[in-house]
């Protein structure tokens, strides 16, 4: 019987197919994180990630920030004593990637439980508007249809339809994901835009992340990079 050699890809190379992703991004099969070039291609990409946040988009944004006198983020200050290591490090990058990116496979299932997460946002922002017993009701439902959904969709891939659509959705997403985090503001305006653009850079390399490697690769990258971002900030105060 012959012997299967699996191919191994030099972590080099996984800057090469990052760029020509972002000229046609593409749904992938991820390699995970148990496939013998995920950790080096998983650091090179991490250090690419954190270089040009660093040394290139963060001094930038510190000088544009001065020159318009455009106020700080405040969504730190917001946060209980004690929770902001762990909210920026551990909870935001699970919890963001899950949402922004861990369906973006477009497998129905995925998708199924990206609208079911959808619904329960909208029931829990208008709970008040809703009898206790029948928004406990409906809360039920919507984790039941979720976990339904979930194994019944199980089998099927991903739709020809989703794949043709994916570059759109890849870039609106990166583009929705760096807009939301201008809430971190206590105000914004055109001036401010270009603040949430270490956001934008992490939304396009952790897309890129989540397709080749997979979705606990995005979440490490993203961890590691709010990591430096928040050793930078402690190291300056």
């Amino acid at each position: 019987m012959a012997t299967q050699i699996e191919t191994r890809i030099p972590a080099p190379h996984i800057l090469r197919e990052l760029a020509g992703f972002l000229k046609q991004p593409a749904v992938l099969v991820p390699w995970g994180l148990r496939r013998g070039e995920s950790w080096p291609a998983l650091c090179l990409l991490a250090a690419v990630h954190v270089s040009v946040l660093l040394l290139v988009l963060l001094p930038l944004l510190g000088m544009w920030q001065k020159a318009f006198d455009l106020p700080l983020p405040d969504a730190f200050g917001k946060l209980p004593g004690g929770w902001l290591l762990p909210i920026t490090i551990l909870i935001a990058p699970l919890l963001e990637e899950i949402i922004f990116r861990g369906w973006q496979t477009g497998r129905p299932r995925a998708l199924w439980l990206l609208g079911c997460f959808a619904v329960f946002v909208v029931l829990t922002m208008t709970a008040k508007a809703i009898e206790p017993l029948v928004l406990a009701g409906l809360l039920l439902a919507a984790v039941l249809a979720a976990a339904g959904g979930w194994w019944w969709l199980r089998r099927r891939g991903t739709p020809a339809v989703y794949a043709a659509a994916y570059p759109g959705v890849f870039w609106v997403v990166a583009l929705v994901f760096a807009g939301v985090h201008l809430m971190n503001y206590p105000a914004t305006s055109a001036a401010s835009l270009p603040m949430v653009l270490p956001q934008l850079w992490a939304g396009v390399l952790l897309g890129f992340t989540r397709q080749r490697i997979g979705l606990p690769a995005a979440i490490l990258q993203h961890a590691i990079a709010n990591a430096a971002s928040m050793a930078l900030v402690m190291a300056g105060s």
